[in-house]
This record gives structure tokens, sequence and C-alpha cells, in this order.
């Protein structure tokens, strides 16, 4: 179970680095092609919104309390709580992955705001 943690914990960094998001290309890589998010701020995103001019920050994030859970041999759920270190905002995230055959692929992602580093209850 570790080496899934550690594999999911390494993709969800994948698509919060710098590098990822200096390029629009980077990251559609790495999303899925039915990918969908619901963003912290209650907006909603398609990879197809990332083929085009979408501007991603390139922020300082740092993952904290990070789990990853098998929901069938080819999906994970990952949860896990992101600071914006650039901002100082804090949010929950859930990622759904699904496994393609170019590999791992971030199908669905949604934030959710928060007022900071809370215990989950």
């Amino acid at each position: 179970m570790e080496s899934l943690r550690k594999q999911f914990l390494a993709l969800e960094n994948s698509h919060l680095s710098p590098v990822a998001r200096e390029s629009n290309r980077n990251m559609t890589d790495i999303l899925d092609d039915e990918f969908f998010e619901f963003g912290f701020s209650g907006g909603i995103c398609q990879r197809s919104d990332f083929n085009g001019d979408y501007e991603l920050q390139e922020d300082d994030y740092r993952i904290s309390r990070f789990e990853a859970n098998m929901l069938g041999p080819e999906s994970v759920l990952t949860i896990y709580t992101l600071e914006n270190r650039t901002t100082g905002i804090w949010s929950h995230r859930s990622s759904v992955w699904k496994k393609r055959q170019d590999g791992w692929k971030l199908f669905f992602h949604q934030g959710t705001k928060t007022d900071g580093f809370k215990k989950w209850e």
C-alpha cells in the first residue's frame, strides 16, 4: 500500500509542479481525454480548456495528509490537503486517476477551499 501512496503522491505533484504548469502541453500529457475539475472557486474546467491560452499559476504548492485508495483495478482515488505557499490559500483536494494504455491519467479533480490545516473529522 505504501508503494501505491508514493506512486500517486508523485503523480499529484507532477501536475502541481512549475514545470508542468509552464506549458498547457505538459498538462495535457497528464490529463485524461475526459478530464474535468470542480475548482475551489466554483468553476468547472475540462481538458479542452488546456488546448489554448488557459493560464496556470506557477505557485509553490505543498501536499500534506495524502492518501491513495484503489477503487478498482484501473482507478485510484487520492485525497489530500494542499497549501499554496505563494498565496497562503489552503484547500482539500480529491482526484480520480484512471489507468490507460499510456499510463495513469488524471480523470477528475476537485478542490474545496478551507481556512487552513484543520483536523479531519
